[in-house]
């Protein structure tokens, strides 16, 4: 049931893309400096963040590469220095990076109104959902980055998910199933869980459950004044979802045809779920597609017959994942006229990740598909025997610069940059901020 469980140191194409503007045209968003009056639930234009100092340090002159699965390494000798300077920066007080997230151009440190955001997801955005729910443990060293205690989350710090609510300086997102938590859930909640996948339907806990779960929340909110209609309406609704799926599928050896079968049945599930959620009064959906699969050492570790890429990563899986995610996107145009006053983002983190594997020197990482915390040593560091977090596992030092974190999971300085990324827009379907979602 739990995927992504295991090893994860637990015990017990072709369619016209729209950009913001055009969606300003068709009269989906209200802008006060556009004087466009129309359906939409926003009446502010888009406050810009205050990216720079990471853009000198993450160029992107290989997006467009890495875009379509393709992406030239740059010479290794070239800028060494800056990578070396780029590690040093990444291995800093997570305070100084808190405040490049959170700050604007215009100088306000937050937003104009309340915020909720309301998250679905697997462990890459569990924030202790599976630890609250089901008493399961997840043992140190996870959290020891920033937290410096366990919280659930399968990292040594803050996902991806927590650098992007800090950018708009609210507080982090609170599992739905933590009673203890003592959150009101006032700027959302989080029904992301550990090993969660679309399929099965109806298990805990597969998308259509966590949307389940939030139909539930929303009337016991509604009831108690925590949220009213229009903060459920003006809410950012996220998913990221989708790996588990095509995960599964390989381990159970099927065929790479027999994989990309399954591919429309879970895009089907993230569609009935996005509709669900727009019933429910939902209007602006944030979505992730899914990462390299086949450059994640825990993969690269249990397969026997490797078909690599040029970076060292699985051929197979990866081109599972840029099928999904192209089907994902195709779903996400095609939402975006069936569901006419819906804003609906799509986010490649595919592109993302994987430029931090092909080009990991130009970020100071250094072995890209080995993990900090597991067995084994190189050329992956993991065994499925002994993983991070139980007796016997070993760990890289503190502030080492590794992109990934036990074998399936990335490390904080990585997540960092995928939220510094994600930021600036360059890799999202339309171009608009995360920030959007939260001016008055």
């Amino acid at each position: 049931m739990y995927k992504d469980m295991k090893g994860s140191g637990i015990t017990k194409g072709e369619d016209e893309e729209e950009d913001a503007e055009s969606l300003l045209e068709n009269g989906r968003i209200q802008r006060k400096d556009k004087g466009v009056v129309g359906e939409g639930t926003f009446g502010c234009p888009p406050r810009p963040f205050n990216l720079a100092l990471h853009h000198q340090q993450i160029p992107d002159k290989n997006a467009a590469a890495a875009n379509h699965g393709k992406i030239a390494p740059d010479d290794e000798k070239k800028g060494l220095g800056w990578a070396q300077s780029v590690g040093l920066i990444l291995t800093l007080s997570g305070g100084v990076l808190l405040i490049i997230l959170s700050a604007s151009v215009d100088g306000h440190l937050g937003p104009t109104r309340p915020v909720h955001i309301f998250n679905f997801g697997d462990s890459n955005s569990d924030t202790g959902g599976l630890v609250a729910g089901l008493g399961y443990f997840v043992n140190p060293p996870n959290g020891r980055t920033f937290f410096r205690r366990s919280t659930g989350r399968l990292s040594d710090g803050r996902l991806v998910i927590d650098l992007l609510c800090q950018s708009l300086n609210v507080s982090l997102l609170s599992p739905y199933l933590d009673s203890l938590a003592g959150s009101r859930f006032s700027n959302g909640a989080n029904f992301a869980i550990v090993g969660s996948s679309t399929l099965p339907k109806r298990v805990p806990f597969s998308l259509n459950i966590q949307v389940m779960q939030f139909i539930h929340f929303k009337a016991t909110a509604g009831s108690k004044h925590l949220i009213n209609d229009d903060g459920f309406q003006k809410a950012l609704y996220m998913i990221d979802i989708g790996q588990n799926d095509l995960a599964d599928s390989f381990t159970k050896n099927l065929s790479y045809a027999q994989v990309t079968k399954r591919i429309p049945s879970v895009i089907a599930e993230i569609k009935s779920a996005v509709k669900a959620l727009y019933d429910q009064g939902g209007r602006n959906f944030w979505i992730h597609n899914t990462g390299p699969l086949g450059c994640l050492p825990q993969k690269l570790s249990l397969v026997e017959n490797k078909d690599l890429d040029p970076y060292g990563c699985l051929s197979s899986y990866n081109a599972a994942a840029r099928l999904f995610n192209e089907a994902l996107r195709h779903l996400c145009n095609g939402m975006r006229s069936e569901l006419k006053d819906a804003v609906i983002v799509y986010v490649d983190i595919y592109a993302i990740k994987y430029d931090l594997i092909a080009n990991s020197t130009k970020y100071g990482f250094s072995r890209p598909l080995m993990a900090c915390c597991g067995n084994g040593g190189p050329p992956y560091n993991y065994n499925v025997g002994l993983t991070c977090g139980h007796p016997g596992s070993q760990v890289c030092d503190e502030g080492s610069l590794f992109v990934n974190w036990d074998g399936i999971h990335y490390t904080e300085a990585a997540n960092t940059i995928v939220a510094s990324k994600i930021l600036s827009m360059n890799f999202s379907t339309p171009r608009i901020p995360f920030d959007f979602f939260c001016c008055s």
